[in-house]
């Protein structure tokens, strides 16, 4: 068995509500279902499907965050900061009332419920921007890729409980578009962003692939594989402005994928600064 240190926990995200842009706290708790209070909540639409900024980029006008850290089986109170900048109460009432006139349709805020199927929408013409669907999935166009895909049963994630982003992968596709490219980690809504070495050059994530990663001595990332990315990696948010250069740059130099979506074998805190080890 071989373990190099491959870098240091530089960032931590947490996104309590699909798709809203979310929090960056010093230390999570980690856990086999992901990080604690992760996308543990949606908004659902009347259909009954789960919303993304896959389809409405103005979920990026919203944000989330928890009054205190959430707890294993215990979520804390979460405020919802809406486009005008007024905060609403997850638990309120008028919640889902409240979202519904802010994105300008009907829609449900729910939590994450055990065993429940749910699926997420899509819009096939627009899902990889101006990226060809075929490109990044062969099977499919634009015309016949479904408009919904369905979520593990009992989480509003995407595919993986935990997405990890190496910084080096960030550099090697900022070197490709431009220096002008605004290649925050934001934009791929990781959990766990791994500061690494200089000369961890191209997309480094490719190496870590077949091993495990311990971070912080006790949690384990085990199942790595190459995160597909789409069009909310080209959506403003904040002060990032729209740029579909970010998608193109990673369908043309890596079929799309940047980071890696894994698995948890081992529960624990993770702190900034954190080493992360890979074991292979």
């Amino acid at each position: 068995m071989g373990r190099r240190q491959v870098g240091v926990v530089s960032a931590l995200f947490r996104h309590p509500v699909k798709s809203l842009l979310g929090e960056r706290p010093s230390e999570v708790d980690i856990d086999e279902s992901g990080v604690i209070g992760d996308r543990a909540y949606a908004l659902r639409e009347a259909s009954g499907r789960v919303v993304t900024a896959k389809k409405w980029a103005a979920l990026f006008e919203l944000s989330a965050r928890y009054a205190t850290a959430p707890l294993p089986g215990e979520l804390a109170p979460l405020g919802i900061t809406l486009p005008d900048g007024r905060t609403i109460r997850a638990e309120d009432p008028a919640a889902s009332s409240l979202l519904s006139r802010a994105l300008g349709r009907p829609v449900v805020l729910e939590r994450a419920q055990s065993g429940q199927r749910n699926r997420a929408e899509i819009d096939p013409a627009t899902v990889f921007g101006d990226v060809a669907v075929e490109s990044l999935i062969p099977q499919y166009t634009a015309a016949t890729l479904p408009d919904v895909f369905a979520l593990p049963p009992g989480t509003f994630f995407d595919s993986a409980p935990i997405h990890v982003l190496a910084t080096g992968t960030l550099a090697h596709l900022r070197r490709s578009i431009g220096e002008d490219a605004q290649l925050d980690p934001r934009r791929f809504r990781p959990n766990v962003v791994v500061e690494t070495a200089p000369q961890a050059e191209g997309f480094v994530e490719d190496d870590w692939l077949a091993g495990t990663l311990e971070v912080g001595g006790a949690v384990r990332i085990v199942a790595l594989r190459p995160a597909l990315r789409c069009v909310m990696t080209t959506h403003a948010q904040g002060d990032l402005a729209r740029d579909p250069r970010v998608l193109r740059s990673a369908a043309q130099h890596h079929r799309g994928n940047v980071g890696v979506f894994a698995a948890i074998s081992a529960p624990g805190k993770v702190r900034l600064g954190d080493p992360v080890v890979l074991v292979t």
